[in-house]
């Protein structure tokens, strides 16, 4: 059996693209800002290392679904900021619609009689 640690993971792999597309949606931000967002909005049940991030926004950068420039931060140093792209809000909503056919066709098969 598997911890919940290992779940929480694998979750995350499958879903940090829509997690990502949604936080930087809110407004341009910086990479360690996004996973300080997530872990924040997520009450701290998703923590997202920089291994994964960063990769993550790089291909979404490649896909066009996110754009970046320098800029400095509330520190004074200069970081990466991102923002959506119309192809990246494009790309959000049909996460999204995805996401709640997903959820909604679980919860059927949850709520079903034993």
């Amino acid at each position: 059996m598997t911890n919940i640690a290992d779940q929480k993971t694998d979750f995350l792999k499958g879903t940090l693209d829509m997690l990502v597309l949604k936080v930087v949606a809110l407004g341009p931000i910086h990479g360690y800002a996004i996973s300080q967002r997530i872990q924040q909005i997520s009450r701290d049940f998703f923590s997202v290392q920089q291994g994964s991030l960063y990769p993550a926004l790089h291909r979404l950068e490649d896909r066009g679904w996110l754009q970046a420039e320098w800029k400095p931060t509330e520190t004074g140093r200069e970081a990466k900021f991102y923002s959506l792209t119309r192809k990246g809000r494009k790309q959000l909503e049909a996460e999204l619609r995805n996401w709640e056919q997903i959820t909604a066709a679980v919860g059927l098969i949850l709520a079903t009689a034993e």
